[in-house]
C-alpha cells in the first residue's frame, strides 16, 4: 500500500520475511511430494516389469517407452503448472534440463551399487541409440535457448520454431528405437524366465495406471512450493528448478531404476534413464505450446544453457562407457566414466548456484 503521490510516496507494505514455521511448511511440502512420487515409483517398477513379461516386449523397450514416459509425468505436470498457473517459466525449464542431468547422475549410483562388475559391461549397447538421440534433442534445446535469448529468432505465433523440430525428432527417435527393439525381442524372450505367473496383464495395467495417477497428481503442487522456496531462501528460480524440483520429479526414475537393478533388469534400469531424457525434451516442446506470452526459451535465464551442455557431456560419457565397457574400477568403487559424470554434475550445480538467477 502506498500513500501520497510523487517523490514523497511512502511504501507501507511490509517486506516478506519468512518465519521458521514458513520454512518448515515449505520443506515439509517438498518432502511430501517426494514421498508420494517415491512410493508410486515402486509400483511403477513392478507393474512395468510384469507388463513387459506378459506382453512379450523386451525390458529395454518397456524401460525406454512405458516406464520412461510415466516416470517423467511429474516433469510434464510440473512444467504445465509452472508455465500456466504459477507463471514461473524458469522453474519449468530448470526442472526439465535439471532432470536430464540428474537422470544421468543416477548411472553413477547404479555403478556404485552393482558390485558384480561395472554397470557399463552389463547394459546392452542398444542403449547407445537412445543416448545419441538424447544428445541431439538436448543440443537442439540448448542451442535455441542461446538463439532466442538473443532476441533475433522468429516464432510461429507464441511458439518457438524449435518446438516442431523437437517433437519430430522425438517421434523419429521412438520409431527408430521401436524397430531396433523389435529385432531383439525374439532372441530376448527365449532367455526370459517367467517371474510373475500369478499376476494377470489386466491387473498389472490397472495397478500401473493407479500409480501413474499418483505420480502425476504430486507434480501439480511442485511449482508453487518451488516458487515459495526460491523466495524464502533468496535463491534463483533457475537454481531451485534445476536442483530441488528436478530431484523431486526425478524420484520415480531413482526408485524405478534402483528397483529394476535389484531385480537384475539392468536394461530396464538404463533404458528408463535414457528414455526419460528423450521424453523430457518432448515436455519442453509441450510447455512451449502451453506458454502463451511467447517462446518459452526467450523468457528464461540463459544460465539453463549450462544444464543443457552438461547433460550433453554426460550423455556423451555414457555412450563412451557403453561402447568401451571399462571393466576396471577406481579404488574398487566406480568406473572412471562414472567419476567424470559426477564431476560434470557437481560443476553444473556450482555454476547454477553462483549464476542461476
Amino acid at each position: 500500500m502506498r500513500v501520497n503521490s510523487g517523490a514523497n510516496a511512502i511504501d507501507l507494505e511490509p517486506h516478506y520475511l519468512p518465519t521458521m514455521l514458513d520454512l518448515a511448511v515449505i520443506w515439509l511440502s517438498l518432502l511430501a511430494c517426494l514421498a508420494v512420487i517415491g512410493v508410486a515409483g515402486v509400483r511403477l517398477s513392478r507393474y512395468g516389469d510384469i507388463i513387459a513379461e506378459k506382453s512379450g516386449l523386451s525390458r529395454g523397450w518397456v524401460g525406454l517407452i512405458l516406464l520412461a514416459t510415466v516416470t517423467s509425468l511429474p516433469e510434464l505436470v510440473t512444467g504445465l503448472s509452472a508455465v500456466t498457473l504459477a507463471r514461473v517459466p524458469d522453474i519449468a525449464v530448470g526442472d526439465i534440463l535439471g532432470s536430464c542431468v540428474f537422470n544421468l547422475l543416477i548411472i553413477v549410483v547404479l555403478d556404485v551399487l552393482y558390485r558384480k562388475e561395472s554397470i557399463y559391461t552389463r547394459a546392452r549397447q542398444g542403449n547407445v541409440l537412445a543416448a545419441g538421440y538424447g544428445i541431439v534433442l538436448i543440443g537442439v534445446g540448448g542451442f535455441n535457448l542461446l538463439l532466442y535469448r538473443a532476441g533475433t529468432m522468429p516464432s510461429i505465433g507464441h511458439v518457438g520454431l524449435y518446438t516442431p523440430v523437437i517433437l519430430l525428432l522425438y517421434l523419429l527417435a521412438m520409431r527408430t528405437l521401436y524397430r531396433y527393439e523389435q529385432a531383439q525381442v525374439s532372441e530376448y524372450v527365449e532367455d526370459r524366465v517367467e517371474l510373475y505367473p500369478h499376476v494377470t496383464l489386466n491387473k498389472a495395467v490397472q495397478g500401473y495406471a493407479m500409480a501413474a495417477a499418483a505420480v502425476a497428481a504430486a507434480g501439480i503442487w511442485l511449482p508453487f512450493i518451488a516458487k515459495d522456496l526460491a523466495e524464502a531462501m533468496a535463491w534463483g528460480q533457475s537454481f531451485v528448478g534445476t536442483l530441488f524440483v528436478a530431484a523431486v520429479t526425478s524420484a520415480p526414475e531413482v526408485v524405478v531404476t534402483l528397483a529394476a537393478l535389484r531385480m537384475g533388469a539392468v536394461d530396464l534400469a538404463i533404458g528408463n534413464l535414457f528414455g526419460s531424457n528423450l521424453f523430457n525434451m518432448a515436455i519442453l516442446a509441450i510447455d512451449d505450446l502451453a506458454y502463451l506470452p511467447g517462446p518459452l526459451l526467450a523468457d528464461v535465464s540463459i544460465s539453463h544453457a549450462a544444464s543443457a551442455f552438461s547433460a550433453m557431456m554426460m550423455s556423451g560419457l555414457a555412450v563412451v562407457g557403453l561402447i568401451l565397457r571399462p571393466a576396471s574400477r577406481v579404488y574398487r568403487t566406480v568406473s572412471w566414466i562414472s567419476l567424470l559424470l559426477l564431476v560434470v554434475y557437481l560443476l553444473n550445480t556450482l555454476f547454477l548456484y553462483l549464476y542461476g538467477h
